[in-house]
């Protein structure tokens, strides 16, 4: 098979005696990272343990995400070289010595050290975790599988918010990691009865293309965080946008004259597969918008408690985590580039539908489009993942598998970022044209959903552009190319 073309995959054997089993193995080791969702609920117990300014808080999150985001790629290639398995255990023992880190930290230094800790053993654990619970099932149930993985972080972010109300309640911030350090602990002890999987002969690491993706992905995030700050400098955003580029050059033309390279780019020249890639950034940028500015808006104008807020942010995961096994059932015949058309059409109507809220909403209903937001998101998801693992081939599926992840991780980072600078340049033009904070608050937060609809909204009218509504080949396989 040539890259950028489709691969037809064929069932496969059974890798396990005990599938089911491998995969509440694999959920206990996967848990770990939509379950940081948590850590959000502590922010102000961290800010006061520490004496900290609440800009300081930034940086838990960006030690965490930039390290797991920038290490993906690398983990999920090593994987295909030694076996899944010997890197998730590496990523379930990694993290629970992390957790334990976190939760022990004297200084806010000590914080950001284990949270980079932490990061390496999540990026361990999620680059080899879709290729490890795709390989205990025969090929022709992948779909079905991957579906079941995307509800596990559905799962994750969903009770995440609520346990931790609790816990910090309790036991202050450093529950957020205890709690986690245990089921870290398990999944590293059960996941020696997993299968060792395959290994795919003999294979060079291309280690100075790792550096250089590692640069370019670490730069990336580093300057998208630096456009907070560009009322203040710009150096700083111009410096790390030209080392951005240069590393993004350097490992295409890396990638481009070895062997055997992270990941083969040759795949991106079917415009298909790099829609699809693009497409989950954009979503999940989007979709950012619910975690991002929702609290506000439910504390500040509809004046929810605390506990009633936590509950209501859980829709959205929950919507992605009934997404995810729908999908997979779905998908055995309806073609993957088709449920990702609806999920456009799904988190783009939400989008539209939440950012016309107004000051007295009423509660069902916009629980109801919240989690019609989290729906979509997760039909797309898993649309996404049965095109990257159909497309690259079974050999490479680490990098496939952190391929979709890293995507992910980018567009939510990039969200982060991105629709919180557009709310406030809304609000405050709103506040200094003498509208009430309230009414100033609204037109923020409206303007940054209904702009941030725009991008799904792209997406699938990109996604038909290219024939994705057709009928095409079997589920699993891309259409030819637009």
């Amino acid at each position: 098979m040539q890259p950028g073309q489709a691969r037809l995959t064929r069932p496969g054997r059974v890798a396990s005696r005990r599938p089911f089993l491998g995969i509440v193995i694999v959920a206990l080791g996967t848990l770990g990272v939509p379950f940081d969702s948590a850590v959000n609920v502590a922010f102000p117990h961290i800010i006061r343990a520490f004496g900290l300014p609440i800009s300081a808080i930034q940086w838990v999150v960006i030690a965490y995400t930039l390290t797991y985001a920038a290490l993906m790629l690398v983990f999920g290639r090593i994987g295909d070289m030694v076996g899944y398995r010997r890197i998730f255990l590496i990523g379930c023992g990694w993290s629970a010595i992390a957790f334990v880190a976190c939760a022990t930290a004297p200084t806010f230094a000590w914080l950001l050290a284990a949270r980079v800790m932490q990061g390496i053993g999540a990026a361990a654990a999620l680059s080899c975790g879709p290729a490890l619970a795709t390989s205990l099932y025969p090929e022709s149930e992948r779909t079905r599988i991957l579906g079941v993985y995307t509800m596990i972080f559905g799962l994750g972010g969903a009770f995440g918010p609520i346990v931790a109300g609790q816990l910090v309640q309790l036991w202050d911030w450093q529950a957020v990691f205890w709690f986690r350090a245990p089921i870290a602990l398990m999944a590293f002890a059960l996941a020696w009865t997993l299968p060792a999987g395959e290994r795919h002969g003999p294979a060079r690491f291309d280690a100075p293309g790792s550096v250089l993706l590692v640069v370019a992905v670490t730069s990336l995030l580093l300057t998208l965080n630096q456009l907070q700050h560009l009322d203040r400098t710009v150096w700083g955003f111009i410096l790390l946008g030209l080392l951005t580029v240069a590393g993004a050059v350097g490992f295409v033309l890396r990638e481009g004259r070895v062997a055997q390279p992270i990941i083969d780019l040759r795949y991106f020249h079917d415009r298909d597969f790099a829609l699809v890639n693009a497409a989950h950034v954009a979503l999940n940028i989007a979709g950012f918008s619910i975690m991002l500015l929702v609290p506000f808006y439910l504390d500040r104008v509809v004046g929810l408690s605390i506990p009633v807020v936590g509950l209501m942010l859980a829709a959205g995961p929950a919507g992605v985590m009934v997404a995810g096994p729908v999908a997979g059932r779905v998908a055995d015949w309806i073609a993957p580039r088709r449920i990702a058309l609806v999920g456009t059409v799904l988190l783009t109507l939400a989008q539209l539908l939440i950012g016309s809220a107004g000051r007295d909403p009423l509660i069902l209903p916009l629980v109801s489009v919240m989690f019609l937001h989290g729906f979509g998101l997760g039909l797309f998801q898993v649309a996404y993942f049965d095109i990257a693992t159909a497309t690259i081939p079974r050999r490479d599926r680490g990098v496939a598998g952190s391929l979709v992840m890293m995507t992910r991780t980018i567009g939510v980072v990039t969200g982060a970022t991105v629709l919180m600078l557009l709310f406030q340049s809304l609000r405050g033009a709103a506040l200094d044209a003498g509208l009430p904070e309230t009414e100033a608050f609204l037109r923020g937060f409206r303007g940054a959903f209904w702009m941030a609809a725009t991008l799904p909204a792209l997406a699938g009218c990109a996604g038909l552009l290219c024939g994705w509504a057709r009928r095409g080949p079997r589920p699993g396989a891309l259409p030819p190319t637009c």
